[in-house]
């Protein structure tokens, strides 16, 4: 069955198809919430409200080729896992940091074992660690960052600096070494 035909069943309340679409997509929709959450059972929690706003909100979802529901529901994760964060850590408890201070360049990260690094990235502060995911992971700008975790670019800035400092000390300690 391709994807969009699951889409249209899953739209039509078929129960079979919205099985097919967890299975399908609960692994990796998990490890992403993973990321940004410690705790395997919530985690698993933010997946479950995830993929009931996902079943939900099927009706309004239109389907725009292969991939596009997958990045939907990943939208979903990723908020969901936000607004989890946003009710139990207070993002603002950071000092921020002078903007003139330049942001170590991760680009040495790319050649480490990526299970390491992950690794790494899970035991990184909940604010450092967020705003780590959501800027190199994610992609996102500061100010968009800044907006959905209600805090100012200079906090985002700021927190994305010294996970990366925390990040590069972590890894030396792990016996890696790289660049400058």
């Amino acid at each position: 069955m391709t994807e969009e035909d699951l889409v249209k069943k899953c739209k039509q309340g078929n129960g079979k198809a919205q099985e097919q679409l967890y299975k399908c997509y609960a692994d990796r929709l998990y490890r992403l919430a993973c990321r940004y959450i410690r705790s395997d059972a919530d985690a698993e929690d933010v997946l479950m409200t995830a993929f009931t706003k996902i079943f939900r909100g099927l009706d309004n979802f239109t389907y725009q080729g292969a991939g596009s529901t997958e990045g939907w529901m990943h939208r979903i994760v990723v908020n969901e896992s936000l607004m989890w964060l946003r009710r139990r850590h207070n993002f603002n408890l950071t000092e921020s940091l002078d903007a003139s201070i330049p942001e170590p360049d991760l680009h040495a990260f790319s050649e480490q074992e990526a299970e390491d690094v992950y690794q790494l990235i899970t035991q990184l502060p909940t604010g450092y660690r967020t705003v780590f995911n959501l800027f190199v992971v994610e992609g996102y700008n500061h100010a968009e960052i800044a907006a959905m975790l209600e805090i100012t670019e200079s906090t985002s800035r700021s927190q994305l600096f010294k996970a990366k400092a925390l990040l590069k000390k972590m890894l030396t300690q792990e016996g890696y070494h790289y660049g400058t």
